[in-house]
């Protein structure tokens, strides 16, 4: 289990990735979590096939006592992708940061897919 520790405070790394996750979840235009691609240190989540699992769409590593995120998005079709893009950063960011306590060094968004809405 890894922890991100402050002031003798341990917070797990897996719950730091789920606060990530609905964070990404909540900004407009995001259609769902992507898929990272296959690293050794994920490849458990991509063998299980486990959608639940947030890992599988953000990474996490810490440098010098600050978090380094990158999430994977899949975006609706009926967006501006830099737009939501951004605010995914941002929001992923102000999000972790406020409820850890942790400052967040950098979110790089990566868009997975783009899945196609149907038109009435």
């Amino acid at each position: 289990m890894n922890n991100t520790e402050r002031s003798g405070l341990a917070i797990n790394h897996e719950a730091t990735v789920k606060i990530a996750a609905i964070a990404t979840m909540e900004v407009e235009g995001v259609a769902s979590l992507g898929r990272r691609p296959i690293e050794l240190s994920n490849i458990k989540s991509f063998l299980s096939g486990n959608r639940n699992d947030h890992s599988t769409a953000i990474g996490l590593s810490v440098d010098n006592g600050a978090l380094l995120l990158n999430v994977y998005i899949n975006v609706r079709d009926d967006v501006k992708v830099k737009a939501v893009a951004e605010e995914v950063q941002k929001n992923v960011k102000d999000k972790v940061q406020s409820m850890t306590g942790n400052a967040v060094a950098r979110v790089n968004v990566y868009v997975d897919d783009m899945v196609i809405t149907e038109k009435d």
